[in-house]
């Protein structure tokens, strides 16, 4: 067991980066889903998108939503697996919530989503982020 946690210790830390001096390993919360189907079934309760950024191979998103503490709810970054023909191409997501916490208080919570799966081809792609009003540009 001891030589698996340095083995995985190891990988986290050199494996990761192909030069040492730009490493910064951000690891994500979870992988984008990409399914047509779920894009537009998924559950769609009430969220508000407060910030969004890409780090690296990662889509961080800010959001709120009411709820008694945010500790239930099950949030997934969703691609409708339609690729817009421009340049560059663009893909659309959106953010599924499903919350059935009845409180009224409003809580924030940040989750970051691997989308190394929405990579077309060239070196960039536009997200169009249902809910945020700028298009995000990823560059890879």
């Amino acid at each position: 067991m001891k030589i698996y946690k340095l083995l995985v210790l190891c990988v986290l830390v050199f494996g990761c980066c192909e030069e040492k001096e730009e490493c910064t390993c951000i690891a994500c919360d979870k992988p984008v889903i990409v399914d047509s189907y779920l894009h537009q079934e998924a559950p769609d309760d009430y969220l508000m998108i407060t910030k969004v950024s890409i780090e690296e191979d990662c889509l961080v998103i800010e959001f709120s939503s009411s709820g008694c503490d945010g500790s239930t709810w099950k949030v997934n970054l969703i691609d409708s697996e339609a690729i817009a023909e421009s340049y560059p191409p663009q893909r659309t997501l959106r953010l599924s919530l499903h919350n059935e916490e009845l409180c009224d208080a409003v809580f924030k919570k940040e989750v970051s989503f691997d989308i190394t799966p929405l990579r077309v081809g060239g070196d960039q792609v536009i997200l169009n982020l249902q809910g945020w009003d700028e298009k995000l540009t990823y560059s890879y």
